[in-house]
């Protein structure tokens, strides 16, 4: 890409080395990324949807991120091989993904919250353990969506907006996100049903 990346508030910046691994060339701007972007989202989204396996698998979140950004970034389904700001340090993210995943399970196994709050206190550690260089919150979003299903929910509806773009939707996600951080799901709960 020639031209610049443009971060909304609470985004990721990508380093040099995976900037360089955008795959398309004629992206030029980070309205044609986010549009291109958004194409491979939407087949890894039909992907993910037509998937009768176990998703609550290493495997599985690494080849879902795969099938969402997998035309658009050379890296997509990798683990981060650095520091960002925000998430785990880069060297634990199989372990802690694991125990997110164990964890999961339990919750599940012995009820231990309603369904909504299951899948979304996995959407937040999945997003606090940050385990991809770019694409996190769309591609645990989705997590969330494809786990709540299985829970015998309709998927969530996450602000019925676009939350890649700076907006007030956006704002109220990462306030909600921060929210969560304090153990306090409650304001996270509302949004993705909101």
């Amino acid at each position: 890409m020639t031209g610049t990346f443009e971060y909304p508030p609470g985004a990721t910046p990508l380093d040099g080395d995976e900037r360089a691994s955008l795959i398309p060339d004629h992206i030029t701007t980070q309205g044609e990324l986010n549009e291109w972007e958004q194409l491979n989202i939407a087949h890894g989204e039909a992907w993910a949807n037509r998937q009768r396996q176990e998703i609550l698998t290493e495997a599985f979140v690494r080849q879902l991120h795969r099938r969402m950004f997998g035309d658009t970034w050379k890296w997509a389904g990798e683990f981060r091989r650095s520091d960002k700001n925000v998430g785990v340090d880069w060297l634990k993210i199989a372990v802690e993904l694991r125990n997110l995943l164990d964890d999961t399970r339990f919750q599940i196994e012995r009820a231990s919250y309603p369904p909504d709050e299951i899948a979304i206190r996995f959407h937040h550690r999945l997003v606090a353990i940050h385990p991809f260089p770019n694409g996190n919150g769309r591609h645990a979003r989705l997590m969330a969506d494809l786990l709540v299903q299985r829970l015998g929910r309709p998927r969530f509806t996450w602000g019925s907006d676009n939350l890649v773009d700076a907006s007030d939707t956006r704002q109220q996600y990462i306030t909600a996100l921060r929210t969560a951080d304090r153990h306090d799901m409650a304001s996270l709960i509302a949004f993705a049903r909101s």
